[in-house]
């Protein structure tokens, strides 16, 4: 894991996109912020990649999940979701798909071929905690998100409480993540003293708490934080939550708590990539993505600083 990590006076950090090649989508570049290697989570929130405008075409065949909650938003362009639960929606800018893995889930993302708009959203990964992450897997379409404003800006709701509205997507650990377009300068958020929270850049760049955030990067702000935004014709995502303390092993697209369960898992999706553990996504005869060759040393758990 890389990425630069850009402190100002104040020791607050500014997580500087990183560059990754996804084959998913045809060879195009998403930029990642979460997971970093000083900053894992931000809350639950475990990983942040934002891709596009881009006019490549999303192609991600079946592959798994464990241990995590994975949140599609898409900001342009339409996405057909299909999983070994039997779900099969069309995914629309404004809505949210919302998987919960549980033990074990596998699904496909490909674009829709009689939309020709570029593509551009983000895709996002919650950590479940102890309590929900070997449980059964789900998926929820929400298309109906919360609206929600302030003085200078509004915005969508797409998971937790915020500005006095509740969104219905079912999160396992106190979390936020809310759209927000600003009007004015000067924009000052009510936040929750108890969540920490990060600030995406998804259109251009901002001003936060007077420091200049660019394109695509993330700003982390600590519990207790009130912070003030400037930039009138941005878009930003604010990602929030309670720290999130139980380690985490991340490796490829598995989340667990020790080497052994990543090493199960990927042994799992190999062994029966459509069938068994991780069921059968219907639509892709045999395809599907294999899983890469796990490092010659035991994976650790990601370390957190102290907020």
């Amino acid at each position: 894991m890389s990425g630069t990590l850009r402190l100002d006076d104040s020791g607050a950090e500014t997580l500087e996109p990183r560059e990754v090649p996804l084959g998913g989508l045809r060879g195009i570049t998403v930029h990642r912020t979460l997971p970093h290697r000083s900053r894992p989570t931000i809350g639950a929130w475990c990983f942040a990649d934002h891709f596009g405008p881009t006019d490549a075409r999303m192609r991600v065949l079946p592959h798994p999940h464990t241990g995590l909650q994975t949140v599609t938003w898409p900001m342009a362009g339409r996405i057909r979701h299909r999983d070994n639960l039997g779900s099969d929606v069309m995914l629309r800018p404004g809505e949210l798909n919302l998987m919960t893995s549980g033990d074990a889930v596998s699904h496909s993302e490909i674009s829709d071929a009689d939309d020709p708009t570029p593509m551009s959203g983000v895709q996002l990964w919650v950590a479940l905690p102890d309590s929900r992450r070997l449980g059964p897997a789900d998926f929820e379409h929400v298309p109906d998100l919360p609206r929600v404003e302030g003085r200078g800006w509004d915005g969508l709701l797409v998971v937790g409480d915020f500005a006095g509205e509740s969104s219905r997507a079912k999160v396992h650990t106190p979390l936020v993540g809310v759209q927000i377009s600003l009007h004015d300068p000067d924009v000052v958020l009510d936040l929750d003293p108890s969540f920490e929270y990060g600030v995406l850049a998804l259109d251009g760049p901002v001003d936060v708490d007077g420091i200049a955030v660019a394109h695509r990067a993330l700003r982390y702000l600590e519990p207790g934080s009130r912070v003030h935004l400037d930039g009138p014709g941005r878009t930003v995502l604010l990602l929030g939550g309670e720290p999130f303390t139980e380690k985490l092993v991340m490796w490829w697209n598995f989340i667990a708590r020790d080497h052994d369960e990543i090493v199960q898992a990927r042994d799992d999706w190999m062994s029966q990539p459509v069938g068994g553990r991780f069921g059968r996504v219907e639509g892709h005869a045999d395809d599907f993505i294999p899983a890469p060759e796990l490092p010659n040393v035991r994976l650790r758990p990601r370390v957190r600083l102290k907020s």
